[in-house]
């Protein structure tokens, strides 16, 4: 079995003995950096190659936000999960829309980080559905018509039955989830994900649903 390789960001060296102590007794984890700061984690995932990246937010020089932003536009990214003392801080959906798989808190029990790190490396959905609602509740701010209206024109370009598969992406589902609500296969709906994410130019299932989400499309769901 091939380890998950995993680079450490924070600028707490407690905070990072302590993810390394708990992720270091997993067989199938191996932690491969560690970075004390958003300026480091380019050049550390160059030379480590990590599968997911733990990334804290608030660093001194350049903060997660940033660090998450340029590593989603690499090629060869790896899934980052944001690190954070807050339920719905409103950095932590900024990540989310620069490309972010999902975000743990940091005090969170041991074997949920564990969980987490090994869902987003398996391409799984790393948010509760009831995570996910409340942070795209907290989405909802001034600019919400203007950013329906852009969300909208957007999922133009997805046909009936993709659009019924973003719509469950955004309520937090897993694939097999999907697959029993729509009938259609694990298979059929990874294919689907894919072409939304394609279509879309999107990074990752959680992006799906923030743009479902701004586009009302959850809401018109709950009112059928």
């Amino acid at each position: 079995m091939t380890a998950i390789r995993v680079l450490l960001v924070d600028d707490d060296p407690l905070v990072r003995a302590g993810l390394s102590f708990m992720m270091g007794g997993a067989d199938d984890i191996e932690i491969v950096g560690e970075a004390a700061d958003g300026a480091e984690v380019e050049a550390l995932v160059d030379r480590t190659r990590p599968d997911v990246v733990l990334m804290d937010i608030r660093m001194p020089a350049v903060d997660g936000l940033t660090a998450t932003e340029r590593l989603r536009a690499r090629e060869d990214a790896p899934q980052v999960v944001v690190l954070t003392t807050f339920h719905a801080d409103e950095q932590v959906l900024r990540a989310l829309r620069v490309g972010a798989a999902g975000f743990v808190l940091k005090d969170t029990p041991p074997a949920e980080i564990v969980a987490a790190v090994r869902r987003v490396a398996a391409g799984d959905p790393v948010l509760s559905p009831a995570v996910t609602r409340q942070l795209m509740r907290h989405a909802v701010g001034t600019a919400a018509d203007t950013r329906r209206s852009r969300a909208r024109e957007r999922l133009a370009v997805l046909n009936d039955r993709e659009r019924e598969v973003a719509v469950a992406v955004g309520r937090g589902l897993a694939n097999a989830a999907i697959a029993t609500g729509l009938f259609m296969s694990v298979a059929t709906v990874k294919t689907h994900v894919s072409r939304i994410l394609a279509k879309l130019d999107l990074n990752n299932r959680v992006q799906i649903a923030l743009l479902a989400y701004d586009a009302g499309l959850l809401e018109e769901e709950q009112e059928h």
